[in-house]
């Protein structure tokens, strides 16, 4: 095949979900649906977190970042999906392809590590209730943001500032509906070995030790609740960190499920669809899921909405 440097590439062909265009209007309403109850679900609970004075914890303070970030999260990649699928045009340039992997790597890094940051502060709330409010402070609380935002940022940069030195070949169709690295990687003519290595590092540091503390974490925080005497005692212990617990495993067991499984059996087009769930759904359910199992949090969106 004929390669081309990539100063010469002016773009890529996003496949999308499917090449068949009858399915395209229902692909559109459906996708600018989800898009719209992510971003009002996750804007509400922001809003409620700012106007309920009984929000101002560490908990909801971590949650409201969360939700912005399921909101940038998703912004990155549907916007442009709906725009193609709309004009018909499924070209995006080289340098906003380069521009969607590095807000896609920032984001999914930093949901990862708010993860973390939560079950931390769950573990610390449960196992040493006495000491939360001395250990889980402001200061410490706006230091773990900005440390979470400050690795996100390296990581995203470090690994889009490398895909710059390949050149591409003339075949520079992605079978995804947005930028992927590892779909990048493939359409590369130059050697990429060091790129992949790099993927792999980080996605072996920044995935097993933070899920490695979550698994921790739980496990103390499990250790405590069955050692607390009484049934309502166990109850309520257990309700402050089952949304958490939840939103979790829909995030790591979507992840997990599209490229543990697409390594083995799915095609490209198969792995795009099955990516829509840690892509679209988590986001959105996520809103869901702290809402209607957090009696605060009804209460304060509630307020919010009369």
């Amino acid at each position: 095949m004929k390669s081309a440097n990539h100063t010469a590439v002016s773009g890529f062909l996003l496949l999308g979900l499917s090449e068949d265009l009858e399915v395209q209007p229902l692909l559109f309403g459906l996708f600018l649906s989800m898009y719209l109850v992510t971003v009002l679900g996750n804007l509400l609970i922001i809003l409620a977190v700012i106007s309920d004075s009984h929000l101002h914890t560490p908990m909801y303070f971590f949650l409201s970042n969360l939700s912005f970030v399921n909101i940038s999260f998703t912004s990155t990649t549907v916007p442009k999906m709906l725009v193609n699928i709309q004009t018909e045009n499924r070209a995006i340039s080289y340098t906003g392809c380069l521009t969607q992997v590095y807000f896609f790597l920032v984001f999914i890094c930093m949901d990862n590590l708010l993860l973390t940051v939560m079950a931390y502060d769950r573990f610390v709330a449960i196992c040493h209730p006495l000491y939360y409010t001395v250990i889980m402070n402001p200061r410490l609380c706006g230091l773990l943001i900005l440390l979470s935002f400050f690795i996100s940022i390296m990581n995203a940069l470090l690994q889009s500032l490398m895909v710059l030195h390949l050149s591409f070949c003339t075949d520079l169709e992605i079978p995804h509906f947005f930028c992927e690295l590892a779909q990048i990687l493939k359409l590369a003519c130059s050697d990429t070995l060091i790129n992949n290595i790099l993927v792999y590092l980080v996605t072996s540091l920044l995935g097993v030790v933070p899920l490695s503390g979550i698994i921790f974490s739980y496990i103390r925080i499990f250790s405590s609740i069955l050692r607390i005497p009484s049934t309502g005692g166990r109850y309520k212990a257990f309700s402050t960190c089952g949304s958490h617990l939840s939103v979790v495993s829909l995030f790591y067991g979507t992840c997990a499920g599209v490229y543990l499984s697409s390594a083995a059996t799915l095609s490209s087009r198969r792995r795009a669809v099955a990516s829509v769930m840690y892509t679209v759904v988590t986001p959105m359910m996520n809103p869901f899921i702290y809402s209607l199992r957090n009696r605060d949090m009804k209460g304060a969106l509630r307020k919010l909405i009369s």
